[in-house]
């Protein structure tokens, strides 16, 4: 018997809406490089102020294509279409010559988490109106709120796109190894995820493989360590955490039988700890690790080598600590 796949949901009428989809990812993933300049100082206020635009105005184009599928107007529901690539294409500049003057190009607090947590949240609620316009140009006839949550949040656009974007950012942030294994696996989790819904005994044993062989992985790497440290043990206890209540709504998923409330109960839980792990990861890469990410990106500054870069990794999380309460480092 073949390996089930996970429907993807895209027939003839939807492939220019997959196309969209597919651009709109990798805008954001574009976007969050961005947001993590890599010479690794925090972001101006102004860039995240155009990073939110950008993510924002991809959910206003998502929300107004879902509107084409439920809207009995289909001319003032393309109408809305064209408003939101307008704004796509003009509101985020707007926004950000703005902030460049009430902000005056300041820099935000590294430790602070609500930019983090802001961009998580509304990336991941991108996310899940994408998955909410597949699943409903999938069907023919208007289905129950209910159902239609349900669809949204277990779509493999939903569950897809959210890795893709945690993949980038486990590349790019300089972490420790244990904790970029832990990350790695989470990521791994949402890969997963649409068998867990579509076909939950496949992907129950898939999840179950993944979680017993990380954390079996984690125990072994931290137990052969010379000093434990208390960062490490916070991880496993966060990643324990989080395997716990997507097992539990996964079990949740299997003795309901796939009811639209358990897959409603399983995606949630998901999204919560995917935004999570996006919160963590953009946080991570200004605070407290010095470690090489596995794959580097070339400075904005022309001139600084290499060589010079390489040389300054030791110090980086003491730099970034040091511009965090404002003593010192380029404005």
């Amino acid at each position: 018997m073949p390996f089930p796949l996970p429907p993807l949901g895209v027939n003839a009428s939807l492939a220019p809406f997959a196309a969209i989809a597919i651009m709109m990812i990798g805008v954001t993933i574009f976007v969050f490089g961005k947001v993590m300049p890599s010479d690794g100082r925090p972001p101006l206020i102004t860039q995240l102020a155009l990073a939110l635009a950008v993510i924002g105005g991809g959910s206003v184009l998502l929300l107004s294509l879902v509107f084409v599928f439920i809207s009995t107007d289909q001319t003032s529901a393309w109408t809305f279409v064209l408003l939101a690539f307008n704004f796509m294409m003009m509101g985020p500049a707007g926004l950000w010559f703005i902030g460049l003057v009430i902000f005056r190009d300041r820099r935000v607090a590294v430790r602070d988490w609500t930019w983090p947590v802001a961009i998580a949240v509304m990336t991941t609620g991108s996310e899940v109106l994408m998955g909410f316009l597949f699943a409903l140009g999938n069907e023919s006839t208007p289905l129950p709120v209910l159902n239609t949550l349900a669809l949204g949040v277990s779509s493999v656009w939903f569950f897809w796109s959210m890795a893709a974007i945690m993949a980038a950012l486990v590349l790019w942030a300089p972490l420790a190894r244990v904790e970029r294994y832990a990350l790695v696996g989470l990521t791994l989790s949402a890969v997963i995820g649409p068998w867990v819904t579509s076909y939950p005994i496949v992907g129950g044993a898939a999840m179950t493989a993944l979680m017993g062989g990380l954390f079996a992985y984690l125990i072994w790497a931290i137990a052969h360590r010379s000093r434990v440290r208390i960062d490490d043990l916070g991880l496993l206890g966060g990643l324990g955490a989080a395997f716990l209540a997507m097992a539990m709504a996964g079990l949740f998923l299997v003795v309901s039988d796939g009811t639209p409330v358990s897959v409603l109960a399983f995606g949630s839980v998901m999204a919560v700890v995917m935004s999570v792990e996006i919160a963590y990861l953009l946080r991570r890469y200004y605070v407290g690790s010095s470690e090489r990410p596995w794959v580097a990106r070339s400075s904005p500054d022309g001139d600084e080598s290499t060589a010079s870069r390489d040389a300054a990794l030791p110090a980086r999380g003491e730099a970034r600590a040091r511009e965090a309460v404002g003593l010192g480092g380029r404005s």
